[in-house]
């Protein structure tokens, strides 16, 4: 790839961006993010797809698309598709920037960290790969790696943020997510956790002193939406008071992202943690503390939510029961209509959801023009759920 854009997404940028298609955009089509960005309410994911060349090109295609449609939220990873995925938005960013179409202030470029990525495809011997890769090198020792796959080592960190900054030809990547770290609890217990968490938000603060990262924050899959007696429960306010304590107030910790749909409404239906817990509260954690669903308490504390999995890999784009068919009328697909219920959680910031194909694109974004359900009526579906 040619040389890295500089820049980053910005306020004024993205505040650009949605005046360039306001015609076109219904309100609540753009939210509020942390420091001041205006982030489209429907973001485009890159997980799913094979790690070939095909669907790279299928991927440009689609990120072009949807920068086009008003989508200005883009979220990897360095191990979607052996890194792939982060290589195909790098090439679609280098594109618009190029051509003018778009800027790299107003697109808003999401990437993780956590688990080990293979270079393109699977190794022929996976174990030596790693070992000369990572081991060789000093990045990893092998009793860093937990469940065969994970590490957030500060080492390990600062490399795999250094190839995502080469994949997507980027000088900055404004938030990158520790991907998963509940992972990490099947192995070791919760005191060993938390010094591993505060080390890696200590390396974390550092790459964004340095300018390779604008925030930071964890994206999860069950660390939130399970309550505290379970093995892989993240508290959230335990996670912002090692943010507070590594780098005070004015800490990068700005981003969540975990998985909210139809199938999975728990981070809005579930009480799993406990508000405004503090410090000295921290150790007795769901005794005696009333739970709160955790996007409220993200909510109230400032951060920024990106919903994963909002269509559940496509899982829900065919046969929503009638009730909730019915419940979000007026809407072309089912795929919209599970879409719909996603970006209308209250304090979410953008559902995320796979498009691989212009198609897709152009069904997903034409919910910008469409105002999302108010209040009232998602509780609603909220209640036909449980």
């Amino acid at each position: 790839m040619s040389a890295r854009i500089p820049g980053r997404a910005t306020a004024e940028g993205t505040a650009r961006r949605r005046a360039l298609l306001e015609r076109a955009l219904a309100p609540g089509a753009y939210r509020e993010a942390p420091g001041g960005l205006a982030l489209s309410s429907i973001g485009l994911g890159t997980y799913l797809g094979d790690a070939d060349e095909a669907t790279d090109a299928r991927f440009l295609e689609a990120i072009t698309a949807a920068l086009r449609a008003g989508i200005n939220v883009l979220d990897t990873a360095i191990n979607y598709r052996h890194q792939r995925s982060e290589r195909a938005v790098g090439r679609a960013l280098s594109k618009v920037v190029a051509s003018g179409e778009a800027r790299r202030e107003e697109i808003f470029v999401a990437t993780k960290g956590g688990f080990v990525a293979f270079d393109g495809a699977v190794p022929r011997d996976p174990s030596r790969w790693f070992d000369e890769t990572f081991v060789a090198s000093g990045v990893l020792v092998p009793d860093e790696l937990v469940a065969g796959c994970h590490a957030m080592t500060p080492r390990f960190l600062e490399d795999q943020l250094g190839r995502s900054l080469s994949n997507l030809g980027l000088e900055t990547v404004d938030a990158y997510f520790l991907h998963n770290p509940e992972t990490e609890l099947a192995e070791v217990g919760r005191v060993e956790f938390r010094n591993r968490l505060r080390r890696a938000f200590e390396r974390l603060e550092q790459e964004a002193s340095r300018g390779r990262i604008g925030s930071y924050g964890l994206a999860t899959w069950k660390g939130f939406r399970v309550g505290p007696s379970a093995r892989e429960h993240l508290s959230l306010c335990e996670a912002v008071e090692l943010a507070r304590e590594v780098a005070g107030d004015r800490h990068r910790f700005r981003f969540l992202q975990l998985p909210l749909n139809l199938a999975m409404p728990e981070a809005v239906a579930s009480p799993t943690q406990p508000p405004r817990a503090t410090a000295s509260a921290l150790a007795a954690e769901g005794d005696g503390h009333p739970l709160v669903p955790v996007l409220a308490l993200a909510e109230e504390l400032g951060l920024a939510v990106l919903a994963s999995a909002s269509i559940l890999q496509g899982r829900l784009a065919r046969g929503l029961p009638s009730a909730i068919a019915s419940a979000i009328p007026d809407l072309a697909s089912d795929a919209q209509r599970a879409l719909q219920f996603a970006r209308s959680a209250p304090g979410l910031t953008t559902a995320l959801v796979g498009m691989s194909r212009v198609e897709h694109v152009r069904e997903n974004a034409a919910l910008l023009g469409i105002p999302p359900l108010g209040p009232e009526a998602f509780r609603g579906i909220v209640e036909k759920l449980g």
